[in-house]
C-alpha cells in the first residue's frame, strides 16, 4: 500500500528542497576577512602599526646617537605611553563629532606630517621629543575611531569580536616582527632614512582607508568646544556602572601583566641567560597571547567565550606566582606563555562592552579604552621597576601576580554585580543571530 502524497504547500510557502538548502554562513576569522571594508582596515592597521614600531626604534636610536644619553633614549620610548591619556580624554570627541573615515585618514596624515621633520637633518632634540608626543596623542583617537568603525562594518555581534581579535593578534605579531625588521632596517639605513620609510607606511594606510571604506555620517551632532565636549562625553561614558567595570577589566589586568616584560632585562641578567634569553622572555607573553586569541576565536563559540571570560581573568596572573621560586629560563618562559594565553578573556569582554555602550558614544568609549590601556600599562611598568628596586625582580613579579589576581577577582565579582553580561546566554544568542543577519547583508554589499 503506497503512502499518501504529501499535502500541497501553502501559497507563498518557501518550502525548500534538498538542492535549495541554504548554505550555512561562514564562521570564524574567514567570515571577517570576507568583508571587503574590513580587509582595507586590516591592511591599513598593519601598515600604520609597522610604521609606529619602526619610528619608535629609529627615533630612539637617533636620539641616542645625537646625545649619547641612555636616559633620553629611554624617554623617547616612554613618551609613547604618557600622552595617550591626553589624547584619549581631551580629544576623544573627535571620534564621534566627525565622519569616521575622515578622522582615520586625517590621523594617518598627521602622523606622516610629524615624522617628516624628525627625518630632517639638524632637527633639535626638543623638537624630536615634542613630535613624538604628538604621535602618541593622535594614536588613541585613531585607535578608538577604528574600533568604533569596526562595529559599523561588522555589526556588534561575533564578527566585531573576531575583528577586534584579529587586530590584537596582528599588533602582537607586529611587535615581534616589527622590532626585528626595524633592527635589520637600521643595519642597512640610517635612522633618518628609516623614518622616511615610515612616512610612506602612514600615507599608504591613509590611502587604504580612503579608498577601501565608505563614508558614514558622524555619530553625534554636538557643538561647542572640542575639549569640553570630549570631557562631557567621557563623563557620560563613565557614568554607567557597567561600562566602568568593563573598562577596568580591560585596564587593570594588563597593569600587572607587564611586570615581567618591564623587568626582563635584569631578570635575564640574573639568570646569566644573555641576549638570547632576554629575547625569549620578551617574546613569551606575546606568543601566549597569540595562541590564546587564535584558539578562542577559531575554536570556541561566542557563548562559551563569554561564559569563560570572568573565570579566565581570575586565573591569568596566577602563573606569576611561580617567580617566587626563582625558576630558570625554560620554566620562566613557560609561565609567561601560559599567563599570556589567559588574555583571551578579552574576547568575551569585547562583546559585553560593545553592547553596553550607546552607539552615539561608541567612538569616545573606544578612545577612552585605548588611552586607558596604554596609560595603565605605562604606570604598571614604572611600578614594577620601583618594586624590583625594593624587593628584587622575582619578588616583584610574584607580587604582581598576587596583587593582580586579587584585583581581578574583585573585578569579576563587581562585574557580576553590575550585570556585565546582562544580556544572558539566551538573550545574547538572540541578539547574535540578529547581528549575523545584518552581517550577512553587509557581506553582500561589501564583499569583493
Amino acid at each position: 500500500m503506497s503512502a499518501p502524497p504529501p499535502p500541497p504547500a501553502p501559497t507563498g510557502s518557501t518550502a525548500s528542497t534538498p538542492s535549495a538548502a541554504p548554505t550555512p554562513p561562514r564562521t570564524g576569522y574567514a567570515a571577517v576577512f570576507a568583508v571587503r571594508e574590513f580587509r582595507a582596515v586590516f591592511a591599513a592597521h598593519v601598515l600604520s602599526m609597522l610604521g609606529l614600531v619602526v619610528a619608535e626604534i629609529s627615533l630612539s636610536v637617533l636620539v641616542y646617537d645625537l646625545t649619547g644619553s641612555p636616559l633620553l633614549s629611554a624617554l623617547t620610548l616612554a613618551l609613547g605611553f604618557l600622552p595617550y591619556v591626553v589624547g584619549g580624554t581631551l580629544l576623544s570627541g573627535v571620534a564621534d563629532r566627525f565622519p569616521a573615515r575622515r578622522v582615520l585618514v586625517v590621523c594617518d596624515l598627521v602622523c606622516a606630517a610629524c615624522v617628516v621633520p624628525m627625518a630632517a637633518p639638524g632637527a633639535p632634540i626638543a623638537v624630536l621629543l615634542v613630535l613624538r608626543c604628538c604621535l602618541a596623542a593622535v594614536a588613541p583617537v585613531f585607535s578608538g575611531t577604528r574600533m568604533a568603525t569596526l562595529a559599523d562594518i561588522l555589526g556588534d555581534g561575533d564578527l566585531f569580536v573576531l575583528g577586534r581579535s584579529l587586530l590584537r593578534i596582528t599588533a602582537q605579531s607586529g611587535l615581534l616582527v616589527g622590532y626585528g625588521l626595524g633592527g635589520l632596517l637600521l643595519t642597512a639605513a640610517s635612522p633618518r632614512q628609516a623614518l622616511l620609510i615610515t612616512v610612506g607606511t602612514f600615507l599608504a594606510s591613509a590611502a587604504f582607508l580612503r579608498v577601501g571604506t565608505r563614508r558614514r555620517p558622524a555619530r553625534a551632532r554636538t557643538g561647542g568646544a572640542l575639549v569640553a565636549d570630549s570631557l562631557r562625553g567621557a563623563r557620560h561614558v563613565l557614568a554607567d556602572r557597567r561600562v566602568r567595570v568593563l573598562l577596568l577589566l580591560f585596564w587593570l589586568p594588563p597593569t600587572f601583566a607587564v611586570a615581567p616584560e618591564a623587568l626582563a632585562a635584569p631578570y635575564a641578567d640574573g639568570l646569566g641567560a644573555g641576549s638570547a634569553g632576554l629575547g625569549l622572555l620578551m617574546c613569551a607573553l606575546p606568543v601566549g597571547t597569540l595562541a590564546g586569541e587564535v584558539f578562542a576565536g577559531a575554536r570556541l563559540r561566542p557563548a562559551v567565550r563569554e561564559r569563560i571570560a570572568l573565570p579566565l581573568v581570575c586565573l591569568t596572573l596566577l602563573p606569576y606566582l611561580g617567580y617566587a621560586l626563582r625558576p630558570g629560563l625554560v620554566v620562566s618562559v613557560l609561565l609567561l606563555v601560559v599567563s599570556g594565553a589567559g588574555a583571551a578573556y578579552t574576547l568575551g569582554v569585547d562583546q559585553w562592552f560593545v553592547r553596553a555602550v550607546p552607539e552615539e558614544l561608541r567612538g569616545r568609549a573606544m578612545t577612552l579604552l585605548s588611552a586607558g590601556l596604554m596609560t595603565f600599562q605605562g604606570v604598571g611598568m614604572a611600578l614594577a621597576g620601583v618594586a624590583a628596586e625594593v624587593a628584587g625582580v622575582p619578588a616583584a613579579v610574584a607580587g604582581a601576580g598576587v596583587l593582580g589576581t586579587a584585583v581581578c577577582v574583585l573585578l569579576a565579582w563587581e562585574a557580576r554585580r553590575a550585570g556585565a553580561g546582562a544580556d544572558g546566554p539566551r538573550k545574547g544568542a538572540r541578539r547574535a543571530r540578529g547581528t549575523e543577519e545584518r552581517d550577512g547583508a553587509d557581506r553582500d554589499m561589501t564583499a569583493g
